[in-house]
């Protein structure tokens, strides 16, 4: 995100002067960052109204006032429940293809274990060989148990086997991998709910968690991934991968005011270590170039 908040800070830059012409042109800037048009119009308003309101006519004072209603906004989602605390916890990962979900999966099982947890990881991308055969390398190397079925196995199957073991003392926290369903395709996204139901079923006292994994670097199209997931099975919170320069980094605001979904990790390469738990006023500073 530093070469978009790099284009914000010298947008406000020294001698910087807050006209009315300023906040249209924050709104078309706002738009290049992946901002909704609505949202970037109002949030410019907001901006305008607040300056004038405590007096601030400098582009470092509008730069500090604009972190603040950018925290604002991220604070309006709803809170996911956290994996944390006794009893079983059960995290579905979701997704379209390319977006990380197996890797993500490996980065969250290495966290869990780091907090003293015991995760299971369950292989539920069964439509690709490939998916199934990579979890269980991540799993030999984090020393983490894997359930897995055949290639072309039933993905409900594959995570009711995981809550099953889970409930016989192998484990409390189970992550859960996917195949990477097209948002567009509905047959697949039944799929999801069918995955949905059995672990309602299932494990009825968990704390049943759904992530979206998406990739932040695909700007408002995650947002529209992001809308068809929700709709089909409710997703609880976001998790943002290839999180690196090259990513705009507007989206997480939009999905905090147009669907109340927080971002809860945020991962920035490839390694188990690379991820890291979202904190609303930290993000809202840095892409207001204040950080």
């Amino acid at each position: 995100m530093s070469v978009f908040s790099d284009k914000i800070k010298n947008f406000f830059g020294i001698g910087k002067t807050l006209s009315g012409e300023v906040f249209e042109d924050l709104t078309d800037l706002l738009v290049e960052g992946d901002f909704g048009a609505a949202g970037a119009y109002r949030l410019a308003d907001e901006l305008k109204d607040a300056c004038k309101k405590e007096k601030v006519a400098d582009g470092e004072g509008a730069r500090k006032i604009l972190a603040k209603l950018l925290e604002a906004m991220l604070l309006k989602a709803k809170k996911a429940v956290p994996p944390e605390g006794g009893g079983l916890a059960i995290i579905l990962l979701l997704g379209v293809n390319g977006v990380g979900k197996t890797t993500t999966a490996a980065k969250l099982a290495d966290k869990m274990r780091g907090e003293g947890k015991k995760p299971i990881l369950a292989a539920g991308d069964t439509f690709r060989a490939a998916a199934i055969d990579q979890l269980k390398i991540h799993g030999e190397r984090l020393g983490v148990r894997v359930v897995a079925h055949q290639h072309g196995g039933d993905p409900a199957a594959v995570v009711y086997d995981a809550v099953e073991a889970a409930q016989a003392g192998g484990g409390d926290v189970i992550i859960a991998d996917t195949a990477g369903r097209m948002h567009t395709k509905s047959a697949l996204v039944e799929e999801l709910k069918k995955i949905d139901r059995i672990v309602e079923s299932k494990a009825k006292d968990a704390r049943y968690i759904k992530y979206l994994v998406l990739d932040a670097t695909t700007g408002r199209n995650a947002l529209a991934q992001a809308e068809i997931f929700h709709q089909a099975v409710s997703i609880d919170g976001v998790i943002l991968t290839k999180f690196d320069s090259s990513a705009k980094g507007g989206v997480v605001f939009s999905l905090a005011e147009d669907l109340a979904l927080p971002v809860i990790f945020l991962c920035t390469g490839e390694k188990y270590g690379d991820i890291k738990p979202f904190d609303s006023k930290t993000y809202a500073e840095e892409f207001s170039g204040l950080v």
